[in-house]
């Protein structure tokens, strides 16, 4: 009886002791349960955090059936260094982006839509008129940035110009480029000339909109591409008029669809005269990308005219295309 004892004993530790081993396997495959469950949870996070602007846009069009439409608008700049501005319409909403790649552009572009997409659901919207006052006027960057944003301007550009002094103490100066204006600023480092040339440039535009409500726009741009659409009467008549014709102003003629069409014409003259002792003299469309035609004649007045007759037809040739 004592020996059934003995062994009823150890019988029920050996049980005890199973029943232990099978309660810390149960713990720890729920741990393991419970880590895979959260690196999923976070794996999924990271994979949202990683979407780009142009698949999250994406994605905001298909839940509202209206896809985004990206168009590239302007090519230009040099071989090494080329400029794309593309434009994207989801809704009534289009905005700009430029970049050096199609790419960059497009993210630019996808980037201004959704914090404007953001923008229009906050209550108390203040379309009119933008405040930096309403905004962090401790980073003037990142106001000028939203700024451009919420007018769907080109995003502002910072160039540095100028790096004097020695190592221990140098002084940067960058230009801040915005909608046809520039201002600089100086700084013991880039970030903070940057930061000088942005702060001026948001005081520029409240002075140019007479408070600190800046309500200031920019003058209209007239893309090259666009003059094939163009219907005015000055554009259309110079559609079927032949560019030959004897003692024609072709200066007031190139004024005349300036003024119609909405850019500026300025005429640069050049000091060296050609090798057969003319005179030569450029003038420059500010239409997007900037045109610049060439000129020479006995008098500086003849220059102008033939610069002017140069550009007409450039015009007329774009203008005529199908």
């Amino acid at each position: 009886m004592a020996r059934n004892r003995a062994e009823g004993g150890t019988y029920s530790q050996y049980s005890g002791i199973l029943l232990a081993r099978e309660f810390v396997n149960q713990r720890r495959s729920g741990t393991r349960r419970a880590i895979m469950a959260d690196s999923h949870v976070t794996m999924a996070q990271q994979r949202c955090q990683e979407k780009t602007p142009v698949q999250i846009l994406h994605e905001h069009g298909i839940k509202i059936g209206r896809a985004p439409v990206y168009e590239l608008i302007q090519s230009d700049g040099d071989t090494h260094q080329p400029c794309f501005m593309l434009t994207v319409t989801i809704g009534e909403i289009t905005c700009k982006g430029r970049g050096s790649t199609k790419k960059a552009a497009k993210h630019e572009a996808a980037e201004a839509a959704l914090k404007l997409l953001k923008r229009d659901t906050q209550p108390n919207d203040q379309r009119d008129g933008f405040s930096p006052e309403a905004g962090d006027t401790s980073n003037p960057v990142g106001v000028l940035q939203e700024l451009a944003m919420h007018r769907v301007w080109c995003l502002p550009e910072y160039v540095v110009c100028m790096e004097t002094g020695p190592d221990h103490m140098k002084e940067f100066t960058v230009a801040c480029r915005l909608e046809g204006l520039e201002e600089s600023g100086t700084g013991s480092s880039k970030k903070l000339a940057r930061r000088a040339a942005a702060e001026r440039m948001l005081g520029k535009l409240q002075s140019l909109s007479g408070s600190t409500e800046i309500t200031w726009s920019p003058p209209s741009r007239v893309y090259v591409e666009s003059l094939r659409q163009a219907t005015g009467e000055k554009i259309s008549l110079l559609r079927r008029t032949p560019l030959s014709l004897p003692n024609t102003d072709y200066i007031q003629m190139l004024l005349e669809i300036s003024l119609e069409l909405g850019f500026q014409v300025t005429y640069i003259d050049i000091d060296e005269l050609t090798v057969n002792g003319q005179y030569q003299c450029l003038v420059e469309l500010s239409t997007r990308p900037v045109t610049v035609c060439h000129g020479t004649g006995m008098t500086s007045s003849n220059a102008h005219n033939t610069a002017a007759h140069n550009a007409l037809q450039y015009i007329k040739m774009v203008a005529s295309k199908l």
